[in-house]
């Protein structure tokens, strides 16, 4: 009974529309979650008032994505969490910092040569459209992870995840997000009928503003793992389900695949800016590292002093050197073993610095040379969470594309993924988002895409700081570092600096991505310096918590309409 209730209560409150603060930062004294879609932020919120734990209300806010927000939200794909514990963590003493790797794996029949053509070139269409391109999923195997071993306890997990489940069984009207982004993924949907069952109208055309998103073989699948934990996901029925829609679409996914699937606890990577102590996520992520790595060799410059164009041409030029060594060193690491410490430790970034010029830009080519061509993607999705008792939570999890591959199995309501383009297809093939790779990221059996997805939590004087993370692909890492300088450096507030224009690089192709709200002035500066600058829509929103001495601060980011902070 009591079940019953607090399904129906929070259901009753997700429904709700959102209140007139939900456009602006948010301050609160008790508990925090920041998401791209409200619903899910406010079950989250929910679980923080119940006595949940920030744990508890990652996992409930991470299942209620996948039914509310489902370009990005899922089951079906996988990602990222960092946890810091605070000062009540539960069961036997262990670390504080937690990272939990639910990254997809490849199957087991994959092969070096699986997204080439005949004639021996990277084929896209196979990497990116067809059921060849579906990683094992990893999403329900990691929530359930952070739920058993560092949930507050208090609340089971069939009680998380009672909310998704009575919104996925009863439905909730389109708006927001899904209203802008379902008419562009119309004609993947067409492809797969259990799809368009879901979100097509009869005529044809995606459901529209008003239109009522329901999903009872969604509701059904988040029941049985409630019921009877991770388990029914990866073997029976649902499994059995998920392989064979995968194989009858002419993909390798088997049963097998999904049961030998583990989500793994790994150590985070951590460096230090300017006092302050960072925690993100290792490999298979290539997030933490490449983050850490640029803001060694910004430390070495007085960013606060710059004009707005001298300190972008200087992140520009960290951004180019860390990300050419992304390409080459990193990849799963069970399989490379990658130079870690040194390309995180200070030395190295002292040696990179000397080469920047602070008044010319250095060409990609003169950084690395061995690999580059011309042109990760904008649908993942983050959220942050801080509880009372200063644990904190950073989670990001993606289906690579919107919606994935655009496929849902066959009664299950699971969406699935197109993450296997994050593989290098071949050395020097960039992926879909121009991240260019080689054999540390090619593809294999069981193996792990590299990624650009960074959670992470910054800390001062041993406390939550700052708690962010982003969607965007290769933007992702670019756009957590410039959340970090605009705190720091800056000291701008958490709203300021999450709406501040963001600036990306990735050293290959050359050109510097602008958002369009990047003043003209600044962008003829950085012109001057001999940036190639190309003006692109924003793919990044990123959803931050920072800590101040009076509680915390929510900043939903104004990119993605539906995004909320939510706090009491």
């Amino acid at each position: 009974m009591l079940r019953l209730v607090f399904s129906l209560v929070v259901t009753v409150l997700a429904l709700l529309p959102p209140p007139a603060w939900a456009e602006s930062a948010v301050e609160a004294r008790h508990g925090m979650v920041v998401a791209q879609e409200a619903r899910a932020a406010r079950i989250g919120l929910d679980v923080l008032e119940r006595g949940g734990n920030a744990v508890d209300a990652a996992v409930a806010t991470g299942f209620a994505m996948a039914v509310t927000y489902p370009r990005a939200g899922n089951i079906g794909g996988g990602g990222y969490m960092i946890i810091r514990l605070g000062e009540r963590p539960r069961g036997p003493i262990g670390p504080r910092n937690i990272a939990i790797d639910y990254r997809e794996t490849a199957p087991a029949a994959a092969t070096r040569e699986m997204f080439l053509d005949e004639k021996g070139n990277a084929d896209p269409k196979k990497s990116r459209d067809s059921a060849h391109a579906i990683g094992v999923p990893g999403t329900v195997a990691g929530l359930a992870l952070a739920h058993e071993r560092y949930g507050s306890g208090r609340l089971t997990l069939a009680e998380l995840i009672a909310p998704a489940i009575a919104l996925a069984r009863d439905g909730f009207p389109v708006e927001d997000d899904i209203a802008d982004s379902l008419p562009r993924a119309r004609t993947r949907f067409a492809r797969w009928p259990a799809s368009a069952k879901i979100f097509l109208r009869p005529d044809g055309n995606v459901l529209a503003p008003g239109d009522m998103l329901v999903q009872r073989d969604l509701a059904d699948t988040l029941e049985a793992v409630a019921q009877r934990g991770p388990s029914s996901f990866y073997e029976g029925p649902i499994a059995e389900k998920l392989a064979a829609a995968v194989q009858d679409a002419g993909g390798i996914m088997t049963a097998d695949d999904l049961k030998n699937y583990r989500a793994h606890l790994r150590q985070p990577v951590r460096g230090r800016y300017r006092g302050h102590e960072i925690i993100s996520m290792p490999p298979s992520s290539s997030g933490g590292v490449v983050l850490i790595e640029m803001l060694n060799v910004l430390e070495g410059f007085k960013l606060g002093d710059q004009d707005d164009a001298s300190r972008l041409h200087l992140m520009i030029e960290a951004m180019r050197r860390a990300y050419a060594d992304r390409a080459v060193y990193l990849g799963d690491p069970a399989v490379v073993s990658a130079p870690l410490a040194r390309l995180m430790s200070k030395r190295y970034a002292a040696k990179l610095r000397t080469g920047i010029n602070p008044d010319r830009a250095t060409p990609s080519r003169e950084i690395r040379g061995d690999v580059l061509l011309p042109r990760e993607g904008d649908n993942t999705t983050h959220f942050s969470v801080i509880d009372r008792y200063g644990n904190a939570v950073s989670n990001t999890y993606t289906l690579n594309f919107s919606y994935g591959v655009g496929m849902v199995a066959e009664g299950t309501g699971v969406l699935l993924n197109n993450e296997l383009d994050d593989f290098a297809a071949r050395p020097a093939a960039p992926n879909a988002y121009g991240l260019i790779g080689g054999e540390a990221n090619a593809p294999g059996p069981n193996k792990r895409p590299l990624s650009s997805m960074s959670p992470t939590i910054v800390l001062k004087n041993g406390r939550p700081l700052i708690v962010t993370g982003s969607p965007g692909g290769s933007r992702i890492i670019t756009a957590v570092l410039q959340i970090i300088v605009n705190v720091i450096d800056r000291g701008m507030s958490a709203a300021e600096a999450v709406a501040a224009p963001r600036i990306h690089h990735q050293w290959s192709p050359d050109r510097v991505l602008v958002e369009q709200s990047l003043p003209n002035e600044i962008v003829t500066a950085l012109e001057g310096r001999g940036h190639k600058i190309e003006r692109r829509p924003p793919g990044t929103s990123a959803n931050t918590i920072l800590v101040t001495p009076r509680g915390f601060i929510g900043a939903a980011d104004p990119r993605t309409r539906g995004s909320l902070a939510a706090g009491y």
